[in-house]
């Protein structure tokens, strides 16, 4: 295939690398690229003929008289243009002739930003946040102590959480939070179970698994898998004397149908397996008649998973009345889970998402994540795009977009080729963000665009536009703090980035060199010299004096958002994500090194708290 024919496709026969050079990517995973795309064109029908995203106050010209219903239910003719004022939102045009559907979406130029913005709050792994009532890991009734403390003692404004979505409903608990089932739904293992309504009912059964549960707080390592089955048990407990609530109904029904297509998968994975491509074949397609057959018979199951949905959403909204949270959107979903079932029309098959090899990841990644295919995506009308960025947006302040240059372009891996041989593919990045501010204004919450790595020029500028705050991490910053924009969010580190300490105990570096990860041993002692300077240090000081003055720095930074995290002000060596690795680190299973009540009383976080506080106080002085 040629070049022009690979760009017909959206597909980028080279890029340029974030180390500075320009890469061509290999014949024949463009091939292979290729073909997956062409393959799934001839998948499906789509739903609509086109898709317009207009904004607003702007017309388009229309080849046929058609009737326009707005979201509304409005009715309207119309012959040759568009009106010229439709209201924000989901509209459809009908040929009269043809009976093509359109779907014209009419967005906002830019995402929600509030007037006064500028506070401060926590990045936290809610998973690793136990207190005396967990069960083995940090759960909605503790970040809702985590946000009261924050918000009333230490002067924050919100709270950055890591994605909280839907796992296969497994005994083997998928660890990565950022590996989800589905994007839509979130993940019951945050449940707080004594909160439940009706647990006090069971009486000495919860008290048993309960005593249970908070005996994993003992344990090294966050054991998803006993958590998953002491809660299941639990919960099923109470459920079993459920006997409805006005609220879940309600709940249930707004969320029709996709609530029951989720709930009835999680049914079919508990008794066919994790992976839906393996099942049996009439069970593979969410329309075919046997799955409607399967929810008719397990209905008490499927309602069973639709409430440990609505729980969820209500222990989440308390927290979210409690501070503003920002929560994160991953960028992809596991290929066997819910998602890829629903909407199978719009995942390309043996692909995974990653990036290339940049200045920390110097033999590039590949998450494993399913991606869109854009086509696909087109054909449906956006709808699951718009389905999760409104699912992400519920009971929250903001959403942290992962990956943000995913909506421009992803760089795909062929299944069996290594990291580096991966190909980007071109996203309709205009449409995808008009659709993102037109949810963001609806759900006034902010949007944050984790930009970090390859990324064209073009792409901060439209971001800025658009009114997404830019992700500014310390690490990969040249100047200091006090030149960071002030459209942004500031933070030191990530969960895939070492920690402070570990930078500057080099124990991060020496883990690197243990798992063979081919470190940037350069450029992870430059770092360490950058920091020393920033923070006027000797390089023998303690890791806990330099955390201190390094968020004092960072402080200094006129972004709007500033978010320190909880494990640099325990002074934590072990970052929560070791890219690369699978079984040879303990990914997503390292709780922090205190508990909730300790870190409650340490005077590390208060140093931090006290040093973003006049931060705060400053910047609306100015104002």
């Amino acid at each position: 295939m040629t070049s022009p024919s690979w760009r017909k496709w959206g597909i980028e026969p080279g890029y340029l690398s974030a180390l500075g050079d320009l890469r061509k990517s290999p014949e024949e995973s463009l091939a292979v690229v290729a073909r997956a795309m062409r393959r799934a064109a001839r998948r499906g029908r789509p739903a609509y003929r086109d898709v317009w995203v207009l904004g607003s106050g702007e017309t388009r010209a229309v080849t046929e008289p058609s009737e326009l219903r707005l979201e509304d239910g409005t009715v309207t003719a119309v012959s040759s243009q568009l009106p010229r004022h439709l209201p924000l939102g989901y509209h459809e045009l009908r040929g009269q002739e043809t009976g093509a559907l359109t779907r014209v979406i009419v967005a906002p130029g830019q995402c929600y930003l509030p007037e006064v913005l500028s506070t401060w709050g926590w990045a936290v792994q809610l998973y690793a946040v136990r207190s005396q009532k967990s069960w083995g890991m940090g759960d909605l009734g503790d970040l809702t102590t985590l946000a009261r403390w924050s918000a009333r003692r230490l002067g924050a404004g919100m709270l950055l959480v890591n994605p909280l979505h839907a796992p296969l409903p497994t005994a083997a608990q998928q660890p990565s939070p950022y590996y989800p089932s589905s994007r839509l739904y979130r993940n019951p293992l945050y449940l707080r179970v004594e909160d439940v309504p009706g647990a006090r009912r069971i009486g000495r059964e919860l008290e048993s698994l309960a005593r249970a549960g908070r005996e994993l707080n003992g344990a090294a390592r966050i054991d998803r898998d006993a958590i998953f089955h002491l809660k299941m048990r639990a919960l099923a407990k109470i459920f079993a004397r459920f006997e409805g609530d006005g609220a879940f109904e309600r709940y249930a029904a707004r969320e029709e149908p996709l609530l029951g297509l989720y709930a009835t998968f999680s049914a079919i994975v508990e008794r066919q397996g994790a992976n839906w491509r393996k099942w049996p074949r009439e069970l593979r397609s969410p329309h075919h008649p046997a799955v409607a057959r399967f929810r008719r018979a397990h209905e008490r199951r499927v309602r069973f998973h639709e409430w440990l949905q609505w729980l969820v959403d209500e222990q989440l909204g308390t927290a979210g009345r409690t501070i503003p949270l920002l929560g994160d959107l991953a960028v992809g979903v596991d290929g066997g889970g819910a998602d890829a079932w629903l909407w199978q029309d719009v995942f390309t098959e043996r692909m995974g998402i990653g990036a290339p090899p940049d200045h920390f990841n110097t033999l590039g990644q590949d998450w494993g994540l399913l991606p869109f295919d854009p086509g696909g995506l087109r054909g449906a009308g956006y709808e699951p795009f718009i389905r999760i960025v409104r699912a992400s947006m519920r009971h929250m302040g903001g959403i942290r977009l992962d990956h943000v240059m995913g909506l421009f372009r992803l760089f795909w891996v062929p299944a069996g080729k290594k990291p580096k041989d991966g190909v980007y593919v071109r996203y309709p990045a205009l449409d995808l963000l008009g659709i993102v501010a037109l949810e963001s204004v609806r759900a006034r919450a902010c949007v944050v665009g984790e930009d970090l790595g390859t990324v064209e020029p073009e792409v901060r500028a439209e971001l800025a536009f658009r009114r997404l705050l830019s992700y500014r991490v310390l690490w990969f910053e040249k100047g200091r703090p006090e030149t960071y924009p002030k459209n942004a969010l500031a933070t030191a580190t990530t969960h895939d980035l070492p920690t402070i300490a570990g930078l500057w105990s080099g124990s991060d570096l020496e883990m690197q060199r243990r798992l063979q990860l081919a470190p940037n041993e350069a450029g992870t002692r430059g770092l360490r010299r950058s920091l020393a300077k920033l923070t006027a240090s000797p390089l023998r000081a303690p890791a806990e004096d330099v955390i201190r003055k390094t968020y004092t720095a960072l402080a200094r930074a006129p972004c709007l958002l500033v978010t320190p995290t909880l494990d640099d002000a325990l002074a934590a060596e072990d970052r929560p994500n070791m890219p690369g690795t699978i079984d040879e680190y303990p990914s997503w299973r390292i709780p922090l090194p205190r508990t909730l009540e300790e870190i409650m009383k340490d005077p590390r976080p208060r140093r931090i708290a006290k040093a973003m506080s006049r931060r705060r106080r400053k910047l609306q002085k100015r104002r």
